[in-house]
């Protein structure tokens, strides 16, 4: 049985819910599964302003925790085409484990949300696969198996390179369907390849 970590950075809930239907289709496929999140770096005063989801169930990781699984799924919403800065303040905190080689042959994967369809998702999923591979990572992410992905009758989420979901400019739109399909999805595809790795 693999052992998956889904760790995520979640402004206002849309990748916390991707998060959790992640974790559902890595269940789903016999992993084993923990939802943890990165600190939050924004200080509270200003968060609760900008209205931040501060309550998440998810407990707060710690770099150290990364080794101890078989499988991590990166998710964070995007900031101008790249992952958001309390995601990059966490995976740049990851030297010792590179310098080590700690993950060298786990699966790594990524998901992210946007407030547009044009607003930089596969750019996000890149500078997170790009971290991964940095990382020694053997990257899962989101074929078209998803076949909900190619929908032209609404908008959709999801790219080859992992789950996406769409929140609109003001944050209204929550992951639809086929968005969380998708993450589920990636999901399962991900803990069944840990598996054949590590089973």
């Amino acid at each position: 049985m693999s052992k998956v970590l889904v760790l995520y950075y979640s402004s206002y809930g849309h990748i916390e819910q991707m998060a959790q239907a992640i974790a559902e289709g890595a269940r789903g496929a016999g992993a084993t599964v923990d939802i943890k999140r990165v600190p939050e770096t924004v200080p509270t005063e200003i968060a609760k302003s900008a209205h931040f989801k501060l309550e998440q169930a998810a407990p707060v990781a710690a770099v150290a925790d990364l080794e101890h699984y078989d499988a991590i799924i990166v998710g964070t919403p995007t900031r101008y085409g790249r992952m958001a800065s309390q995601m990059a303040a966490f995976l740049d905190q990851t030297g010792g484990l590179w310098m080590r080689g700690a993950l060298n042959g786990k699966v790594g994967a990524a998901f992210t949300s946007t407030a547009t369809q044009h607003g930089g998702q596969e750019a996000t999923l890149f500078s997170v696969i790009t971290n991964l591979l940095h990382l020694g990572m053997t990257i899962v992410g989101l074929p078209y198996s998803h076949q909900g992905q190619m929908s032209m009758s609404e908008i959709v989420g999801g790219a080859p390179y992992g789950a996406t979901t769409i929140a609109g400019g003001d944050g209204s739109r929550q992951p639809s369907a086929i968005d969380l399909a998708g993450a589920r999805h990636q999901g399962e595809l991900v803990a069944k390849t840990a598996a054949k790795l590590f089973g």
